[in-house]
């Protein structure tokens, strides 16, 4: 076993413990050491931590143990990064169920203590946002925003951050835009209720949702405002058509460019039945575009509102791209439901934050959200190919679906292998994950399991992996 007191200054009597014979990877031991620390109260918030190098020559490992450990730590929200390459304790303890960040806590099921890798979906790594940049927007608003923006405005947003979605959405997106179209709201979240609210306002029974689809929001707020939740099968390209055809809805909730969770992408004949259906109907077609920004193989595929503006309703958020707590989120709304959206949302809470919405106008206009995204989608992409090479080399049975985008994968279960036992083992065995059998409307349909790896560095990801075939082969042998 070896023992060091790392550093010099304030993290001087940091003690980590290496026990090379334990058959527990050296960076998941400073993970766990330095953790407990901070959770016991050792180390406290603002606390420095040593240089990697320096950590790395006082425990006889290479740099690159230490640089996994730290960003792991950063991914939970334990550590925070800080300019000039300075890692301290984080400002505020995560919760205390285990390593999760802001935007997990959101999700059902806390993850136990014992879990070691927690493949938990929804998680967007925070620890890479773009402080500096931000920072510069927030002083330039400070500097420069005209004192009537601090006012009251009328519910649908600042004019500016109108402009600037309307110039970057049309540009990226394909939208067919219009800054009179755009009302800014606190997240899909809000965003899909407020539509929900003005649907069954104006007549709306019935509701159309992908099966299997989240269960977090429009699910549940459709049910509260006394619709009738219908679910819609998905198959490998997007939801069926022909069923959506059946189902008699007033509208219809969807992911077209990568649908949550399978991952399909709805073809281009599809989407235009899609539109001629709630043509024909006078529905309203609700486009979830959450995750469009991260495609790895291919171009994206443009909105469905460019091809039918007044029929679609586009829905995008800063929760994947940049982070949840920012709690940022728009609709591009058909005109004549503009007036109805805004007074649900001056109902609701007089407006979003100005100074945000301000911030993130100038944010986009300065180009920083495309440099931001151009530095995350390779990060994510190495994320998402070492998952894939691990369940080739561990569990070559599971197949995985859909396009290579997003945040997460899902992987069918081979028949025979039970969705439920499998999750169940591998939490014994200290894995979180989930199984996408929770998220279906209807029941039935194959077993599979949902692999969020946004905040898991490449080791954690091979190590999860390889506790999830220790708990297949549990399963199998039963």
């Amino acid at each position: 076993m070896g023992r060091s007191r790392a550093g010099s200054g304030p993290a001087e009597d940091l003690l980590i413990e290496l026990d090379r014979d334990a058959g527990v990877p050296l960076h998941r031991q400073i993970e766990a050491s330095i953790r407990a620390s901070v959770r016991a109260g050792r180390l406290r918030a603002g606390a420095s931590l040593p240089p990697t190098r320096t950590l790395a020559a006082c425990l006889g490992v290479s740099r690159g143990v230490v640089v996994e450990a730290y960003q792991q730590l950063v991914a939970e929200g334990y550590l925070a990064s800080r300019s000039g390459g300075y890692t301290q304790v984080a400002a505020s303890m995560p919760p205390a169920a285990g390593a999760r960040t802001a935007a997990s806590t959101a999700r059902p099921a806390a993850r136990g203590a014992g879990i070691r890798v927690d493949f938990g979906y929804g998680r967007t790594d925070v620890s890479q946002f773009p402080r500096a940049a931000w920072l510069r927007s927030v002083r330039a608003v400070l500097t420069t925003a005209p004192n009537d923006r601090f006012a009251y405005l009328d519910g649908r947003g600042v004019p500016e951050l109108h402009e600037a979605l309307c110039d970057y959405l049309n540009r990226v997106r394909g939208t067919a835009a219009v800054p009179g179209n755009v009302v800014i709201c606190n997240g899909y979240g809000q965003g899909v209720g407020l539509l929900i609210q003005v649907l069954v306002q104006r007549g709306a029974r019935r509701i159309a949702l992908e099966d299997p689809s989240s269960n977090d929001d429009a699910r549940v707020l459709a049910g509260a405002a006394g619709l009738d939740v219908v679910g819609v099968p998905v198959g490998p390209d997007g939801v069926q058509v022909d069923a959506l055809q059946r189902a008699d809805a007033d509208a219809v909730v969807l992911t077209p460019s990568h649908q949550w969770p399978t991952g399909g992408v709805l073809s281009a004949a599809a989407r235009a039945a899609v539109i001629r259906w709630a043509k024909r109907r006078g529905a309203m077609v609700v486009e979830d575009d959450y995750d469009a920004e991260y495609r790895y193989d291919r171009s994206p595929v443009g909105a469905m509102q460019g091809l039918a503006p007044d029929h679609v309703v586009y829905c995008g958020t800063a929760s994947k791209t940049l982070a949840p707590g920012l709690r940022l989120g728009w609709l591009v709304v058909p005109p004549r439901l503009v007036a109805d959206v805004t007074a649900a949302k001056v109902l609701a809470d007089r407006g979003s934050p100005v100074i945000d919405q301000l911030t993130f106008a100038d944010f986009l206009a300065r180009g920083e959200f495309d440099r931001h995204l151009r530095r995350m989608r390779p990060v994510y992409r190495r994320r998402r190919d070492a998952l894939l090479d691990a369940l080739r080399t561990h569990l070559p049975d599971l197949e995985p679906a859909g396009v290579a985008a997003g945040q997460h994968v899902v992987a069918w279960l081979p028949p025979g292998l039970d969705e439920t036992a499998v999750v169940t083992a591998a939490a014994r065995h200290g894995l979180g994950i989930r199984g996408v059998g929770p998220y279906r409307i209807s029941g039935g349909g194959p077993g599979g399991l949902i692999f969020g790896y946004a905040i898991l560095g490449e080791s954690a990801i091979a190590e999860g992996v390889a506790l999830l075939a220790m708990a297949v082969r549990e399963v199998r042998g039963a």
